[in-house]
């Protein structure tokens, strides 16, 4: 079993900054890949960005190119989300997620409020 407690989340100004942390523990020897997705209200949950644990190897969904920067912390088993330049249509619930022996997991979400 994997377990992922997210933190960071909070309400910002439009190009403002955020960053989250999902820290996990359990399982985490198994760990392909770490994550985050994101829900808004009244849509379906979508893709943010992730990376894979042994290589480092980073994906990010076009919305976020240029603004947002995925990292990692091995040692800690922690995953980091630096939001930078944030707008108002980045508001959502953001999960993180694990990869681990074709199982995903997720955290229990954390709120990003982008408003003025």
């Amino acid at each position: 079993q994997v377990q992922l407690v997210e933190s960071g989340g909070g309400l910002v100004q439009p190009g403002g900054s955020l960053r989250l942390s999902c820290a996990a523990s359990g399982r985490t020897f198994s760990f392909y890949a770490m994550g985050w997705f994101r829900q808004a209200p009244g849509k379906e949950r979508e893709f943010v960005a992730h990376i894979t644990w042994n290589v480092g190897r980073i994906y990010y969904t076009d919305s976020v190119k240029g603004r947002f920067t995925i990292s990692r912390d091995n040692a800690k088993n922690t995953v980091y989300l630096q939001m930078n330049s944030l707008k108002p249509e980045d508001t959502a619930v953001y999960y993180c997620f694990a990869d681990a022996s074709g199982t995903r997991y997720w955290g229990q979400g954390t709120q990003v409020t982008v408003s003025s």
